[in-house]
């Protein structure tokens, strides 16, 4: 009878088998499955961590992947930059700008505030009243 466990046991348990490294050091006792399962869980398998356990291979194909994923991510960036227009850019920030400033109005609105701008001549200073009240029973 052969108990299925879960998925992600399994591929943890294919980790452990890539990097022998890990079963030297449970039995050594300096860590237990259980600490390494939960870091592999929230860290993952390409964290720095496992840089000390793993074969000179798999070092080299976990770096030459990071390279990879990093030219990629740079030519995505720079290929951008070619296409963009700088008066459209300019376009948009400014519509992005009038639509914060209506939602500033609406949010003032709200909270009962006037609807001076910050750059009038006479701004009254105005201390927000406190959104608890405590008092004594």
């Amino acid at each position: 009878m052969t108990k299925k466990l879960h998925p992600s046991v399994e591929q943890f348990k294919g980790f452990v088998k890539s990097n022998p490294k890990l079963i030297q050091e449970v039995r050594r006792g300096n860590t237990t499955w259980q600490e390494l399962f939960e870091d592999w869980y929230l860290l993952g398998e390409e964290d720095s961590r496992w840089d000390d356990y793993r074969d000179q291979k798999t070092k080299a194909k976990s770096e030459k992947a990071k390279e990879e994923t990093s030219k990629d991510w740079m030519s995505s960036v720079f290929g951008a930059m070619k296409n963009m227009d700088p008066n459209q850019l300019q376009g948009h920030i400014t519509n992005l700008s009038q639509a914060i400033g209506a939602i500033q109005g609406v949010i003032s609105t709200f909270q009962g505030g006037s609807s001076q701008s910050p750059t009038s001549s006479n701004p009254t200073p105005q201390q927000p009243s406190h959104p608890f009240q405590f008092r004594k029973d």
